[in-house]
């Protein structure tokens, strides 16, 4: 028997192409002999609709969503499972309807409501508490909605119900090494119980989230049959055997891809999707010569093509002659469209109308006025041809406040948000290994935002190898300031570090959203109070 799953890449709110796109699957299924096809968690309506789901003509607009889907797949020999949400009197729930020959002939909803990080399913839907198993060729097969399978109550249920074999439909987002983890639940809470399963997870951006597909069929013993490709819409045909213990064929297994090629991946889909989805011609942004705006430019390219991204830099009278020198080369070798513009004039002119205002010696007020009048310019030119500024800002420089509002964090989308300084060098250098498209000294040199004479970036903040420890361990993992110095880190570093992290929250609240890839981002599971007096 073949089964499949429908990886596809939704947009929120739009049921009709969302329809369409599940359509096409079930027929290009049905045509490959396929006789069940899952589809991913809420893939009717997108994932996460957040507080759409509160609006009734949302939940109408994917109700007749469902049954377009139920009259263009009438004439498919096909048992397909839909995900939408669905109401039953007075509650909502995340549901999975099981559509056959034009009609939903059962309804699964969601047992699990994650309600942590990223995820709000409390806030929206009612727990489900029956299982649903339906039968197709004498092979029992049991439903699942994605967080179900991270726990055992709802496997439980469904192979006490008699399922052989479990389906599984998934929104999961990707983070570091998130595929091991899906892999792992599934085994203690699935293979366990000696039954197969076949999970049907999500493939694209959607606003701060990646969703990168990886869709597979595990075998009762734990082992992984076959898995759908990473980052790409899919349609994943798995076979089945059947008999008292049914089995998927087990394929060749690719190489797992390492950090640096997962992380990349996540960074230009979810900044073409962003673009794309949001209908943007373009992107642009300030090119100054470093490498964080460099490795931004490198994933900008590869996810829209040279033709939509321009590169700017702005030199001050403070900017070295080999960034412009870099910033020339690497837009060159990209072949994107590369401006010239100073900022030297524009800065004295600010200077001589601030300086009875202004007494004593320059401090930070005059750097952050070259940042913010590098901001005006990109707006002007983001407000003529309607592209959308990139900020460059990385997860370092964000944690502590290293950035300037109004500044370099002005923009509209955080391409490298959640990407540490370390692994913004280490994405360089992965990069440059598939085309030598980042000037090594950018690579190599020491990094300085040149708003003053002779500033590198360890005049302000520690080594980036400690600083980004410490921010892995206190934002990412929750640890006390005693815990990250019995790490063998200085706590007098660690203490001010993490003053820096808490006295950033009111920039941090007013910088653009980006992309989440490690198990915690600033932004939508990171809701730390702006005022404060918590010290640890």
């Amino acid at each position: 028997m073949r089964l499949a799953a429908a990886q596809i890449n939704p947009v929120v709110g739009d049921f009709d192409g969302n329809a369409q796109r599940i359509i096409a699957s079930a027929r290009q299924a049905a045509a490959s002999g396929v006789r069940v096809l899952v589809t991913p968690e809420l893939s009717l309506v997108g994932y996460p609709p957040e507080d759409l789901l509160f609006r009734i003509a949302f939940l109408e607009g994917s109700q007749r969503a469902l049954q377009a889907v139920c009259s263009e797949t009438a004439s498919l020999d096909l048992h397909l499972l839909v995900g939408h949400p669905a109401i039953a009197g007075s509650e909502r729930y995340n549901a999975a309807s099981l559509v056959h020959r034009g009609r939903v002939v059962a309804e699964y909803h969601k047992h699990e409501l994650p309600n942590y990080r990223v995820f709000d399913d409390e806030r929206y839907f009612s727990p489900g508490s029956e299982p649903l198993v339906f039968d197709v060729d004498g092979v029992r097969f049991g439903v699942l909605v994605c967080e179900d399978y991270w726990f055992a109550h709802a496997p439980q249920r469904a192979v006490a119900a008699g399922a052989q074999v479990l389906l599984a439909l998934n929104a999961s987002p990707y983070e570091t090494d998130k595929q091991h983890r899906r892999l792992d639940v599934a085994r203690t809470n699935v293979s366990k119980l000696g039954v197969p399963l076949l999970a049907a997870n999500l493939v694209g951006g959607q606003d701060e989230l990646v969703f990168d597909g990886l869709s597979f069929a595990l075998n009762a013993d734990g082992r992984l049959a076959a898995q759908a490709p990473a980052y790409e819409e899919a349609l994943f045909v798995a076979e089945l055997s059947a008999g008292d213990a049914p089995a998927f064929a087990v394929g060749a297994q690719p190489p797992a891809p390492s950090c640096e090629e997962q992380l990349y991946g996540a960074l230009v889909l979810g900044t073409r999707d962003y673009i794309g989805k949001n209908g943007f011609p373009g992107v642009l942004l300030g090119l100054s010569g470093g490498v964080d705006s460099a490795l931004t430019l490198a994933i900008a390219v590869d996810a829209l093509g040279a033709q939509r991204v321009r590169a700017v830099m702005m030199p001050s009278p403070y900017t070295a002659d080999i960034s412009l020198v870099d910033a020339r080369d690497m837009a060159s070798r990209l072949g994107v469209r590369y401006d010239e513009i100073p900022i030297a004039g524009c800065f004295d002119a600010f200077l001589d109308a601030l300086a009875p205002h202004l007494p004593g010696p320059a401090d930070t007020t005059q750097e952050n006025i070259q940042a913010r009048i590098r901001a005006v310019y990109l707006m002007a030119l983001s407000n003529r041809t309607g592209s959308l500024v990139l900020t460059t800002g990385n997860k370092s420089e964000i944690a502590v406040g290293y950035s300037t509002l109004y500044g370099d964090m002005a923009g509209g989308f955080a391409v490298i948000k959640d990407i540490v300084k370390t692994m913004v060098w280490r994405l360089s250098k992965w990069r440059n290994t598939r085309g030598d498209v980042i000037p090594e000294r950018i690579i190599t040199r020491a990094p300085s935002a040149e708003l003053k004479p002779g500033q590198v970036d360890q005049d302000s903040l520690p080594p980036y190898d400690v600083l980004d420890a410490i921010v892995a361990q206190y934002v990412e993992l929750d640890r006390s300031v005693e815990e990250i110095a019995a790490t063998g880190i200085d706590e007098a570093i660690v203490r001010r570090v993490t003053r820096l992290i808490r006295s950033a929250e009111y920039k941090r609240r007013q910088a653009p959203l980006g992309i989440r890839v490690t198990h915690r981002a600033f932004g939508r599971d990171w809701r730390y109070p702006v005022t404060s007096r918590f010290r640890d």
